[in-house]
């Protein structure tokens, strides 16, 4: 993999599915993995297989049915959850097992009621097991975001040797700030024995909004895996969502880093996922919204009239978006509704413009937003009508 490339690992099918009332079946799920495989993401986490008999059943027919990306199935670092989970990914082309386990010391205490040196010890275990099903294994420290530097680091050490090739670090509850949580990464990348042997990857929880703007700061600061899900869904406040990772990368390439998503698809699979699972996408969502290409405030319409640039920074056909829309209410200005008007079969000089505005400020005082046939309703009811037709 080139060092400027950064594998996105979706976790939509599992983390996603996590939200209460949003359980897929096989079916559903079938749709969505194969979208995720033509969107292009490196890795699918199908599910959780040893929580359910159903869970078992869709990590296994998506092992089946993708073809280009890894299939990864989630474990506890315990022998029978790994053991179940390498026999749904017997099918994949590509298999991935995904186990680990708590090491804050929060966890260690309050969870595990266990030990610093015992949590290594399972967590090594884990991965040796999990390494003799399939070759690829990832180790997941949760709570890393709460982790001693230092203990994490040791941690990462030990899997490594156990023959782990990714680390993931959560920021599990989404307390760090983006500067702490690039700092984790940092640190890790200079102080553990064998890092290159492994890719460090980043998994973050939207609790304080700061998911996207953590998983950018890993990146940066050496990770090359991002794990997140379409629409930021997921436990609690969320996930990173991949679509703003995805287009803040490509938005700017001075950072060097790129992944091999089909970005023109992500509109198209946020509105697969949204309906599937039943969750309204606010509209003011970055890049997916309803409201991510439309302007509605005068100057910002009179500034994209004469020229994109002025208010978009992504051109909105590059995710799947048609057009951007021009929202007529009663803070648009005169050259939006000039612009409107010529949509639908208008061309109005200044002076008709004038007259007509007038009319347009009523309807608008009296609406939340003037469509096609308010248009024309307020055109006929202007008094320079007749000097139009």
């Amino acid at each position: 993999m080139s060092n400027s490339q950064v594998q996105i690992f979706d976790t939509t099918l599992r983390d996603g599915e996590q939200v209460p009332g949003c359980k897929l079946n096989t079916e559903q799920k079938l749709i969505i993995a194969k979208q995720l495989d033509n969107l292009g993401v490196d890795i699918i986490e199908a599910g959780f297989p040893v929580s359910s008999p159903g869970d078992f059943k869709s990590v296994e027919a998506i092992s089946k049915i993708v073809k280009n990306a890894t299939v990864c199935g989630l474990t506890r670092s315990v022998k029978n959850d790994i053991k179940v989970a390498a026999e749904a990914l017997k099918y994949a082309k590509k298999p991935r097992i995904h186990t680990g386990i708590g090491t804050s010391d929060s966890h260690i205490k309050f969870k595990f009621n266990s030990t610093q040196e015992d949590i290594i010890e399972r967590a090594v275990a884990a991965v040796t097991y999990a390494k003799s099903f399939v070759e690829d294994v990832e180790f997941y420290a949760e709570d890393a975001g709460r982790t001693d530097n230092a203990y994490l680091a040791r941690v990462c050490e030990a899997v490594i040797k156990a023959g782990a090739t990714v680390l993931n670090i959560p920021d599990t509850t989404g307390y760090c700030l983006p500067h702490e949580y690039g700092a984790k990464i940092k640190y890790l990348k200079e102080n553990v024995k064998g890092i290159d042997k492994a890719i460090l990857s980043c998994h973050c929880h939207n609790d304080l909004g700061l998911a996207t703007a953590n998983s950018i700061e890993g990146v940066i600061n050496g990770a090359r895996q991002i794990e997140c899900t379409i629409n930021g869904i997921g436990e609690r406040a969320g996930n990173t969502a991949l679509e703003e990772v995805v287009m803040i990368l490509k938005q700017h390439p001075y950072l060097n880093l790129d992944t091999n998503i089909e970005t023109s698809m992500l509109y198209g699979i946020s509105q697969l996922v949204s309906d599937s699972m039943g969750i309204y996408t606010q509209p003011n969502k970055a890049i997916v919204g309803a409201n991510a290409f439309a302007h509605s405030s005068g100057i910002h319409q009179d500034g994209m009239i004469k020229n994109r640039g002025t208010y978009e920074i992504i051109n909105p056909k590059d995710v799947g978006v048609t057009e951007s829309a021009i929202v007529l209410t009663a803070r648009s200005g005169r050259a939006a509704l000039a612009y409107r008007a010529k949509n639908v079969g208008y061309e109005l000089t200044k002076l008709q413009l004038d007259d007509v505005y007038t009319n347009f400020l009523s309807f608008a005082d009296k609406k939340k937003e003037i469509n096609d046939n308010d248009i024309h309703q307020i055109i006929e009811t202007s008094n320079i009508y007749k000097e139009i037709v």
